[in-house]
């Protein structure tokens, strides 16, 4: 295992012309892990890398029997209309995440896609303050989990 990838070390972020999504595919064109999930099963967390990590096979074996987005949380370019959650101009995930999830931090967290982020450009802190609580892949999600995730939610109208 490369020094790098064990420290959580990669690349660092850098200005992207399409926005990032907090919340890829590992298989997604270009791109790279940012998080590892720990925490507990009842209050599973995001601790968040150094840098953003390229996938590389090496990487991927690291979730041993699970999927890797059971293990890493993964950033990529914005497929846009690809995303049952993009309403055309908004990440309708962001919106929800804030509207129906709790703040779990209490200063914005170290995130290596923030200067990227859609969310981030969308939402601003508010969605930082809940990210390290999402989970691409959760078996066990709390209601208001399972409903933002859900593309059919409704989002309530902004004030």
């Amino acid at each position: 295992m490369s020094t790098a990838v064990a420290n959580g070390q990669g690349a660092p972020a850098r200005a992207h012309a399409v926005p990032l999504c907090p919340s890829a595919q590992p298989t997604q064109e270009g791109a790279f892990a940012f998080g590892v999930v720990g925490g507990t099963f009842e209050e599973r967390r995001v601790g968040y890398l150094e840098g953003r990590v390229p996938i590389s096979d090496e990487l991927l074996a690291m979730a041993g029997s699970v999927k890797p987005t059971q293990v890493f949380r993964f950033g990529a370019p914005c497929v846009g209309g690809g995303c049952t959650h993009f309403d055309g101009n908004d990440c309708k995930l962001a919106t929800k995440l804030v509207q129906l999830m709790p703040m779990v931090s209490k200063s914005l967290p170290a995130c290596q896609v923030r200067p990227d982020c859609r969310w981030w450009k969308q939402e601003g802190k508010a969605a930082c303050m809940r990210c390290p609580q999402v989970m691409t892949d959760c078996y066990t999600p709390s209601e208001a989990q399972r409903l933002a995730a859900n593309p059919n939610t409704p989002i309530a109208p902004r004030a």
